[in-house]
């Protein structure tokens, strides 16, 4: 193999262009060309591809975002965009891909694997931490840390007017944001998708830590937990609440900012190993990162299984919760 693309698609999560430096440095250190595919699968048809050297990856480690950009392709959904796709690598020289990114991004290399044969290794990068395969995606640490700074700052203005704030975190299928945040800023209540949400329940939580002299609160709200969001589960129990509420909903700020370390070695870590991975004759499978040490998982089971959350944790956030 002399010839591999690279490209990110789907959402954008801290760490990528630490994954594309690897990629590329770990590619030229094996004597093998890269070429960068912008805007995920729609610059895939589009043929927008630029050779990556050594120097056009530098002082990119600790930058958020994606230097090759991403975006979503209704086009590629059709077996005609992906044979368009196919057809732009197969001109470009392009005989593997190393694809950045998260479930829907598997989902369609996984097509061009058994649709067109053609080669291809992934590198699990998206803040939601929700692939099967890896103990941690690339992005997640980053984001946690961030939605945790936030909510730090919004636990002072809750006991300063001794209020109650539920705040929505990202996580429309997966709770593991929630979980971590909520653990580590100490919330009272965390909601999350993997667990059935009773507004009473939630209600009776905040109402014994008032009659306890608890003052304030937050509530930890994965976006998927409960029809409407942070905003629907306050309005199915506001009536119970004895003090005021807010809801904050942190949003795309969890996407972006500089990587946190960790999430900069595993990156690091992965995109070297994708590359050894496809170089080495590997194909359909995802690189990730268990217990340690790195491990190889079917495309197919990384987006198919199901990935638990950490019920362990979850219980323990209730009983620190008191």
């Amino acid at each position: 193999m002399k010839r591999i693309g690279v490209f990110t698609s789907g959402g954008d999560a801290p760490g990528m262009n630490a994954a594309i430096r690897a990629v590329v440095r770990q590619a030229h250190a094996l004597g093998v060309e890269v070429i960068g595919i912008r805007r995920g699968y729609a610059g895939m048809i589009q043929g927008e591809m630029v050779p990556l050297g050594v120097r056009d990856v530098a002082n990119i480690i600790q930058r958020g975002g994606t230097i090759l950009l991403t975006a979503r392709s209704q086009e590629f959904l059709t077996k005609e965009g992906r044979a368009k796709a196919y057809a732009k690598l197969q001109a470009a020289g392009i005989e593997g891909l190393v694809a950045i990114g998260g479930d829907g991004t598997f989902r369609g290399a996984l097509c061009l694997v058994e649709e067109h044969g053609m080669p291809v290794v992934g590198v699990p990068g998206t803040i939601d931490n929700d692939l099967y395969g890896t103990d941690y995606t690339i992005g997640f640490d980053t984001a946690v840390n961030t939605a945790l700074e936030a909510i730090d700052r919004i636990r002072d203005t809750a006991a300063s007017h001794e209020r109650v704030f539920f705040i929505e975190v990202m996580g429309r299928n997966a709770g593991f944001i929630a979980l971590d945040v909520g653990l580590a800023g100490g919330a009272e209540v965390i909601a999350v998708p993997e667990e059935p949400v009773d507004p009473k329940a939630v209600a009776e939580v905040l109402e014994a830590s008032q009659r306890r002299g608890k003052k304030s609160s937050i509530v930890v709200v994965a976006e998927g937990a409960y029809p409407g969001g942070a905003e629907g589960l306050l309005a199915a129990i506001q009536e119970h609440l004895q003090v005021e509420a807010r809801v904050t909903v942190l949003g795309h700020i969890q996407r972006g900012g500089s990587p946190t370390a960790k999430d900069r070695i595993l990156a690091s870590r992965l995109g070297a190993a994708a590359v050894e991975a496809l170089v080495g004759g590997a194909s359909g499978v995802m690189v990730g990162e268990v217990e340690g040490e790195v491990d190889l998982t079917p495309l197919k089971e990384a987006v198919e299984r199901r990935k638990d959350i950490n019920r362990a944790l979850l219980r323990l956030s209730q009983v620190l919760a008191l």
